[in-house]
């Protein structure tokens, strides 16, 4: 008698499970709009701000708060230096120097960026052309700091 018990509550436990879990899929259809709701956000998590992304619009980017730049961003590693031309200074509160490399595109720098694959460093922008600083090792072996000056191209 006991026997038959624990195969009868065997038999009844797997027959209400198979029914439980289709009545668990279909549970939200009659209870919400959403059709969904398990790939909603996490409203324990916060939600992303408006600064984190990057936006665009318009033909320019936001760059910061107040910051606005319609040029794209190039890697400093492409510049070639014996190419280069200083077509512009913005003097300031922030230096910014004006340069292209062989073509029409041109990259704003600031002071003390690493420029080219020499990774020379952008040390001064003047009001007549910026100041390049070069490490290098001497035929003695000691190190060196080359300057270089590129005047403001005509």
């Amino acid at each position: 008698m006991f026997k038959a018990w624990i195969i009868l509550f065997c038999f009844s436990l797997g027959a209400q499970s198979t029914t439980v879990s289709q009545k668990g899929r279909n549970f939200f259809k009659d209870k919400t709009t959403i059709d969904n709701p398990f790939n909603l956000r996490d409203p324990f998590k916060a939600p992303q701000t408006k600064s984190d992304v990057k936006k665009t619009g318009r033909g320019f980017k936001i760059t910061g708060k107040g910051e606005y730049s319609n040029i794209n961003e190039t890697s400093l590693e492409q510049l070639n230096l014996e190419t280069l031309r200083v077509v512009g200074v913005l003097i300031g509160k922030e230096r910014r120097a004006m340069v292209t490399s062989g073509g029409n595109k041109i990259t704003i720098l600031k002071e003390g960026m690493k420029i080219g694959p020499e990774m020379v460093e952008l040390k001064a922008i003047l009001p007549g052309g910026i100041v390049l600083v070069e490490k290098i090792v001497n035929v003695y072996g000691e190190e060196e700091f080359l300057e270089t000056v590129v005047p403001i191209s005509k």
